[in-house]
């Protein structure tokens, strides 16, 4: 049974939702969100993109006196969503490795004088030591820590960020330096979490109860397209064909890598359109200018990796390529959600080769490197482990072993290590089975076969991402397979 909130708590919410954001009530399931985090209680949402999710954080967070942390993925998410709320006069800030000494200290004096009521940070930021020796204070009253974008904790948190893997004993942690009687409520947000994933998810925060508001990602208005091009160039001129039957429409076109991206930046700039490439290797300043070009609709289109489109909210978007099929589902869902969030009409084309792979192996080894390079990460996670000392402090050991901090992310993974608080490890066993490279590979594989699915492409969305119920009777008729 979903927790009823009090009347007058709930009503005080709607009343600052409408003063604050000008909206006369919330849409479903945002009251009970909203209700379940001002009950202090731990949730787990997952809702399609462009479904409201952070007006469901921020709201509780306003209404409450003390700290709200917010941890987030990318910077350029973090920036748009505090530019926002500072634009509504709120009490919200940001700590990132690129923001000048001056702003950062100005930020750190806000917090230790209780001043903010959300800050927004990464994992790395939360724990490190100057922003960790600040909310361990006794006297900052902490409330919820929102894990937004929480599908990046499973995405990544074995490899590529580990940090993630630490946020569990953050609660337990901060509260043993709390007064008698505090209680700090997690919430996890995301759009795409199959039930794998948010067992995972659940596992590593250490979710008491959640209570849980899993929402179908199916959107009638986004049209999927899968078309197999034979050649390299077939693809490129299949690209050329969709954008100029669009001439004055917002789109985003998906590769997979920071060279892709500027390749068919130039290809497309030589053939007369404006456009830009996107990557996490561009200066923040280059990045805000894009996003800005586009939001604005200076540029019709961006060429841009996984790195371009978190918590950035145009509505009008009226097409997604992926030029490249992207490695994983969850990524697949992520960022074709970027298109119609205006409910009108928009599509989502996938470009494959050929599936034998003879005349165009191209995506066949991207695959196969992605899986080769997770192989490797977890084989040298496994021989690392065995030089590593069997208890220790994260900042200590990664002095002495510049590739731990990834090794016991990994070890976590498998179950041969916990975390006695974000810092220190101890390790249980140094030679259990591999078993965190098995959801990985599980999540490749499904992305392979949702390419060559003959049947309705939203029914076998709903179907992998839990969604049994729905998917049953799912024949959306508007996929390119329905067609």
């Amino acid at each position: 049974m979903k927790y009823q909130p009090e009347p007058t708590l709930l009503n005080q919410a709607r009343a600052a939702f409408k003063e604050i954001w000008g909206y006369d009530d919330f849409r479903p399931p945002q009251a009970e969100i909203v209700s379940s985090l001002l009950a202090g209680k731990d949730t787990m949402i997952i809702m399609p993109t462009g479904g409201g999710k952070s007006i469901c954080f921020q709201l509780p967070a306003l209404l409450e006196t003390g700290l709200t942390l917010v941890i987030s993925p990318l910077v350029a998410l973090m920036e748009n969503q505090v530019q926002e709320l500072r634009e509504l006069n709120l009490p919200a800030a940001l700590l990132h490795s690129q923001l000048s000494a001056q702003q950062r200290q100005q930020t750190m004096q806000s917090l230790q004088q209780n001043k903010l009521r959300l800050l927004y940070l990464s994992p790395e930021t939360l724990l490190s030591k100057p922003v960790w020796a600040i909310i361990s204070q006794p006297h900052i009253p902490i409330n919820g820590l929102i894990l937004d974008e929480a599908h990046c904790l499973v995405q990544w948190g074995d490899t590529f960020r580990p940090a993630y893997r630490r946020l569990g004993t953050v609660r337990p942690t901060l509260l043993k330096s709390k007064p008698e009687g505090s209680k700090i409520a997690i919430a996890a947000f995301t759009a795409t979490a199959n039930p794998s994933a948010q067992k995972t998810i659940k596992n590593v925060l250490q979710l008491q109860k959640p209570e849980a508001f899993l929402l179908s990602p199916y959107r009638s208005n986004l049209h999927l397209q899968v078309q197999t091009v034979w050649t390299p160039r077939g693809r490129k001129q299949q690209l050329f064909n969709f954008i100029k039957a669009r001439p004055k429409q917002a789109g985003l076109v998906y590769v997979r890598t920071r060279k892709d991206s500027e390749n068919l930046a130039v290809l497309l700039e030589d053939a007369g359109y404006e456009t830009a490439a996107y990557h996490a290797g561009l200066s923040p300043e280059s990045r805000r200018k894009i996003e800005t070009a586009w939001l604005n609709g200076d540029i019709k289109f961006v060429i841009c990796t996984c790195a371009f489109g978190m918590g950035i909210n145009k509505p009008d978007v009226r097409w997604v390529v992926h030029f490249q099929a992207p490695l994983l589902l969850s990524e697949y869902i992520q960022e074709i959600g970027r298109g119609g969030r205006d409910g009108k009409s928009s599509i989502a084309l996938t470009l494959i080769s050929e599936p034998t792979g003879l005349l165009y192996p191209d995506d066949k080894q991207r695959a196969q490197f992605f899986q080769d390079k997770l192989r490797s990460q977890f084989r040298e996670a496994q021989q690392l482990a065995k030089q590593l000392p069997a208890k220790g402090d994260v900042d200590a050991v990664g002095r002495e072993f510049p590739q731990s901090a990834r090794s016991l992310s990994i070890l976590h993974s498998s179950g041969q290590l916990r975390w006695s608080d974000p810092f220190n490890y101890a390790i249980i066993d140094k030679s259990a089975p591999q078993k965190g490279t098995k959801q990985n590979f599980t999540a490749a594989a499904e992305m392979a076969k949702y390419l060559k699915h003959r049947q309705c492409r939203w029914q076998f969305l709903l179907q992998a991402f839990g969604f049994t119920k729905e998917a049953t009777s799912m024949r959306c008729g508007h996929c390119d397979n329905c067609r």
